[in-house]
């Protein structure tokens, strides 16, 4: 692997009425980037984080901002998005009926545009648009919900995945992120798979030593899975 570890909280499990708080508290524990789980009630069923209260938050940090877009129209939605501060918008395969254009769009709007793979939907739904991603993201969780427990069957998955960017020439371009159960005791499988991503929600938030120790102890679990 040539890309480096990222540790990478959602902040789901944050406390909605204090955001501002809590990305600083993200960054002083020494998160890589912070994404935001964008849900529209349609493609997921829950709502959550509008690009006004994103941008609220923006100031409050300094880490990039990703959204992964749950969402059935990010083509509608992608500019606002970017404008709130999400430096990368990751879109879902599944929810693209022209999933060119879409990335294309995006690119084209000053973002890093990137792709979400579902856990049944294959590797090979990807292969002819890596030309125009930054980062593919294989879900080890079907979307919607936090706290969920991790499909560790989806690591042939995400090994095929690191293969086919390794493959395609961009494997030193390209990051690998894995979203779905990430916590001490599942992290290994998913950087030994090949994933350098690694989205945390629940795990941080729960850990009784606080999130500083949450994410270095994630990171050197990772590390030392693929050392």
């Amino acid at each position: 692997m040539t890309r480096p570890i990222q540790i990478v909280p959602s902040v789901l499990p944050a406390d909605f009425s204090k955001l501002g708080e809590e990305v600083a508290a993200l960054e002083a524990a020494g998160v890589d980037l912070i994404q935001w789980d964008v849900m529209d009630g349609q493609f997921v069923p829950n709502l959550t984080f509008g690009p006004d209260v994103i941008k609220s938050a923006r100031q409050h940090c300094t880490v990039p901002f990703e959204a992964h877009m749950m969402v059935y129209t990010p083509d509608v939605m992608a500019k606002d998005y970017i404008d709130a501060g999400c430096s990368r918008l990751i879109v879902h395969a599944e929810a693209c009926t022209h999933l060119h254009r879409t990335l294309g769009n995006i690119n084209e709007l000053g973002g890093n545009a990137a792709v979400a793979l579902n856990p049944a939907t294959p590797a090979s739904a990807i292969e002819h648009v890596l030309d125009l991603v930054d980062l593919v993201l294989v879900m080890t969780v079907n979307p919607g919900f936090g706290g969920q427990a991790y499909i560790s069957t989806m690591e042939p998955k995400i090994a095929e995945v690191r293969k086919m960017l390794d493959d395609s020439g961009r494997g030193d371009e390209i990051e690998l992120e894995v979203d779905g159960g990430i916590g001490p005791n599942t992290i290994a499988g998913a950087a030994a798979a090949g994933a350098n991503v690694l989205i945390a929600g629940s795990a941080l938030y729960r850990d009784p030593e606080g999130l500083e120790h949450a994410v270095s102890d994630l990171r050197a679990r990772a590390h030392a899975a693929i050392a």
